[in-house]
């Protein structure tokens, strides 16, 4: 059983509100015992999109700066700080100025541009929908970025097309190995979520150092998961991606999804990467 499993979890995401989640924290003391709810349950890394108090969104360097300080002063280094950079209409150089200003491990990447969108059947209609734009230009601005100043990027790829993007950036030697590669599944307008192709992304990662792991969105999350983790792959949680647990009670808390990846891991015959662990088959 010497697989290790790095264990993701993703907090709060931006969009869903207390109104649908009542444990997704908004402040930074809540950021902060959520944090403390994910290392005590195995997770290593936690991937961050700020939040102001009254919980709106948020891309301002004074409350990712906030946020990150409770919860390097609750957990230390016990957790691997992961940012988000993805958004719909805010200025690529806003997202610039939090990675340079406060330097996270890592960054997620976002690999290419798509239709966006969430679909009711029971309504017969989108909840939402978007152009999300991720051209070339804003990944090589991003990534700049991030090489810049020590950020180890985190690939997440919605399609397979978007894993193929790595391949002119390894070739012009501005990406360099080991890759960490995430598969967004679940989102309408990306990659159908099935087992099958779980085995299809992680064929296309390119031969290369890698890491690679599954984000699944919606109550379908588990069988991806399971999916990652009987192929070797690495899995992530949290309230950002799904809020229920496989019986289809809500989660208390981010540390209830964490201790069930936890055990699923366990039960696939891996064990959790610590986080020295992570840190070095991220190359971080």
């Amino acid at each position: 059983m010497d697989d290790p499993v790095i264990l993701t979890c993703a907090v709060s995401g931006a969009l869903a509100s207390r109104d649908q989640c009542p444990a997704i924290p908004y402040t930074p003391a809540e950021y902060a015992a959520e944090a403390r709810r994910i290392v005590d349950e195995g997770g290593v890394m936690i991937h961050i999109h700020a939040r102001r108090p009254d919980g709106t969104p948020s891309h301002a360097v004074e409350d990712f700066r906030a946020i990150t300080e409770a919860i390097v002063a609750e957990v230390g280094r016990d957790l691997i700080i992961n940012y988000s950079t993805g958004a719909l209409g805010v200025p690529i150089e806003t997202r610039q100025a939090y990675l340079r200003e406060l330097r996270p491990d890592v960054g997620a990447l976002n690999m290419g541009s798509m239709n966006y969108a969430k679909y009711s059947a029971r309504r017969k209609d989108f909840v939402f929908k978007a152009v999300f734009e991720n051209s070339f230009d804003s990944i090589g601005a991003l990534l700049g970025t991030m090489v810049e100043h020590g950020i180890r990027p985190e690939h997440e790829c919605f399609d397979s097309g978007h894993v193929a993007s790595l391949d002119p950036l390894l070739d012009m030697g501005v990406l360099k190995p080991p890759l960490q590669v995430s598969f967004v599944m679940g989102v309408t307008g990306g990659i159908r979520p099935t087992a099958r192709n779980v085995a299809h992304m992680a064929e296309q990662v390119p031969d290369v150092p890698h890491q690679w792991g599954v984000i699944g969105i919606s109550r379908g999350q588990w069988g991806l998961l399971a999916a990652a983790l009987s192929l070797g792959g690495n899995i992530r949680v949290g309230l950002e991606d799904n809020f229920y647990l496989p019986e289809g009670e809500m989660a208390r808390s981010n540390g209830d999804l964490v201790a069930r990846g936890a055990r699923m891991a366990v039960d696939a015959g891996r064990r959790l990467a610590t986080v020295h662990e992570a840190r070095e088959l991220l190359g971080l």
